[in-house]
């Protein structure tokens, strides 16, 4: 029976300290203290929620700055430092904060500014409290000592790298969105990029050029008089790179890299016809000097065929290579 009663009691003194320490998170000491920013900051949020127009956008505003004040003065009470540096974890979580703040939007509240500035802020958010002496009612500038002024040239310099790299990296991985074609190319003598993953062998977006080409290329010419068909081919550098740009257009818009390919033709004579090859060339930045292209062959030659009068005449049929061939160097002259 005592031990029952023991554990009775433990449990109820269990649950007393745990009451307690909720209650001081909680219940602000007295109204200048952390938590009664944080209230704010969560009062101002719900009357933005019911507010319209710009009352809500001013609102929101002010939940902001109380939400950032709250926080810097909770993880500032007792800091714990990011290790090797004297930067307070709280500074960390502020400087998000206030990145998110100055770059968020409805739509996205993290964007790639918000990650670049993040370790920026925080260093200047830690390097603020050096140049201030004083309590929090009576407080006034101060120069730091000479080598306090080191390290907190240190840490700013090394945040602000750190945001140079990360920008970097968004702006690696915007130009590969906007120009896929360059994942075809290598980087072995880059010293910056390293590959992490198999290379792309051909590129996506001139394969999709040809692909597109050859079924309006086919259609222009299958079954068509054979003397219709040699005027085409003579006037074949203007028709195809006319198609070309439309198909450009129409396929690759989404694409910045999209004014960095180029359509030709290639017309050359055969004993029994001609051979017509559709060249998609890529004009835009190479490891290769000489650029590369892809190529796609079509075949055309005379067959006889009755018309609707059921007189025979001479007309064209066409057959284009499957797949797309990929080929380094300077496409090759016209005739």
């Amino acid at each position: 029976m005592n031990t029952l009663f023991k554990d009775v009691f433990g449990v109820f003194k269990f649950a007393e300290g745990l009451y307690a320490g909720i209650r001081k998170v909680l219940v602000p000491p007295k109204a200048y203290s952390w938590q009664t920013f944080i209230y704010l900051s969560v009062f101002s949020w719900i009357l933005s929620y019911c507010a319209t127009g710009y009352i809500k956008d001013i609102i929101a505003f002010f939940g902001w700055l109380f939400l950032i004040a709250g926080t810097a003065w909770y993880t500032t009470e007792d800091p714990l430092r990011v290790p090797g540096t004297f930067m307070p974890v709280g500074a960390v979580i502020t400087g998000f904060l206030v990145s998110v703040f100055a770059f968020g939007n409805q739509q996205d509240v993290i964007t790639p500014r918000t990650i670049v500035f993040w370790p920026t802020f925080s260093a200047l958010i830690t390097a603020i409290p050096e140049f201030i002496e004083g309590n929090d009612t009576d407080a006034k500038a101060r120069i730091p000592k000479p080598e306090d002024r080191q390290r907190i040239i240190i840490l700013v310099a090394s945040s602000m790298l750190l945001s140079c790299w990360i920008q970097f990296y968004f702006v690696m991985d915007n130009w590969l969105r906007q120009y896929p074609s360059l994942q075809a190319d290598t980087f072995k003598r880059s010293t910056f990029i390293v590959r992490t993953e198999e290379p792309i062998k051909i590129p996506k977006n001139g394969v999709v050029i040809l692909e597109k080409l050859q079924p309006i290329v086919v259609e222009q010419i299958a079954q068509r008089p054979w003397s219709e068909v040699e005027k085409w081919l003579l006037d074949a550098k203007q028709r195809v790179g006319t198609l070309g740009r439309e198909v450009i257009q129409k396929n690759l818009g989404k694409y910045e890299e999209k004014e960095l390919w180029r359509v030709e033709p290639r017309v050359a004579n055969t004993k029994s016809g001609y051979i017509l090859d559709l060249l998609s060339i890529w004009i835009g930045p190479s490891s290769n000097p000489r650029g590369y292209y892809l190529k796609k062959s079509c075949r055309i030659e005379p067959v006889a065929a009755a018309n609707n009068s059921g007189n025979k005449i001479t007309v064209a049929e066409i057959e284009c290579d499957r797949l797309s061939k990929f080929i380094p160097g300077a496409p090759p002259p016209q005739q």
